[in-house]
C-alpha cells in the first residue's frame, strides 16, 4: 500500500505547530506568574502607610466646596474659606477613626460678593446667629483598603441632622519638606438642605447639595 505522502507532511506539520502554540502558552504563563511576584509587593508598598494618632487639618490645604443647581441653567460653586478640624486614625481597627470639623459660615466664597452677602444673611446661613456649623463623626465604615463611608452628625443653623460621605485616603507618609506624617483625604457626599431649614428659593435654587472635600492633615506631635 502505497504511503499517502502530502498527508503525512501536512499532519507533521500540524504536529509541529501545536507544540510551538504550547511552548508559548507556556511562557506567556511562565511570564505572568514571574510579573505577579514581582509586581505584587511593589503594590503592597505603594498602599498608604498610616500612622495611628490624631491629626490636625491643615488650614491651608483644605477645600470645602459646595455645587448647587441655579434654576437649572448652571450650578454655582462655592467654597468655605475657614476650616478647621482634627482626624484621630486608628490603623489598626479603622472603624474606630473619628472626624471632627468646624466651618466658619462667613468665609463662604461663591465668587460673587452681592450673592455672598445674600448667602451669609437671614436666607440662608444666619451667620450672626449662627457663625459655625460642625460635622462629628460617629462612624466609620471601611469599604476597601483606603475607603471608607463615614456618618456624622452635621449642626447648621442650629439643627443636627446625619451626614454620610464617601471618603477615601489619598496618601499617607512623611511630607517631603516638613518630614511630618501627613494623610491626605477626599470626600464627597450630598444633602438635603431643608432638612435643616434653609428653604429660600426651592425649588429654583436645588434643594439637593453636593459637597466635595479635600483636605491634608498633620500628625499632632
Amino acid at each position: 500500500m502505497q504511503t499517502n505522502r502530502p498527508r503525512a507532511k501536512a499532519a507533521r506539520q500540524d504536529e509541529s505547530h501545536k507544540a510551538k502554540i504550547l511552548a508559548i502558552t507556556g511562557l506567556l504563563a511562565a511570564a505572568a506568574i514571574a510579573w505577579a511576584v514581582f509586581v505584587s509587593p511593589a503594590l503592597a508598598e505603594d498602599a498608604p502607610a498610616v500612622e495611628s494618632g490624631t491629626y490636625t487639618i491643615d488650614e491651608s490645604h483644605v477645600h470645602a466646596t459646595f455645587v448647587v443647581s441655579h434654576l437649572g441653567y448652571s450650578e454655582t460653586i462655592g467654597n468655605f474659606d475657614k476650616v478647621a478640624g482634627s482626624i484621630t486614625l486608628d490603623a489598626a481597627n479603622p472603624a474606630a477613626s473619628a472626624v471632627n470639623v468646624t466651618i466658619q459660615t462667613a468665609s463662604v466664597d461663591s465668587g460673587w460678593e452681592a450673592r455672598d452677602e445674600h448667602l451669609r444673611g437671614d436666607d440662608f446661613f444666619k451667620v450672626e446667629e449662627f457663625p459655625e456649623m460642625t460635622f462629628a463623626s460617629t462612624s466609620v465604615e471601611p469599604t476597601g483598603d483606603t475607603t471608607a463611608k463615614v456618618t456624622g452628625d452635621l449642626t447648621l443653623l442650629g439643627q443636627t441632622h446625619p451626614v454620610t460621605l464617601g471618603v477615601t485616603l489619598n496618601k499617607a507618609g512623611k511630607h517631603p519638606f516638613s518630614g511630618k506624617m501627613t494623610a491626605g483625604f477626599s470626600a464627597s457626599g450630598t444633602l438635603d438642605r431643608t432638612v435643616w431649614g434653609m428653604e429660600y428659593g426651592v425649588p429654583m435654587i436645588g434643594k439637593d447639595i453636593k459637597l466635595m472635600l479635600q483636605a491634608e492633615s498633620i500628625l499632632a506631635e
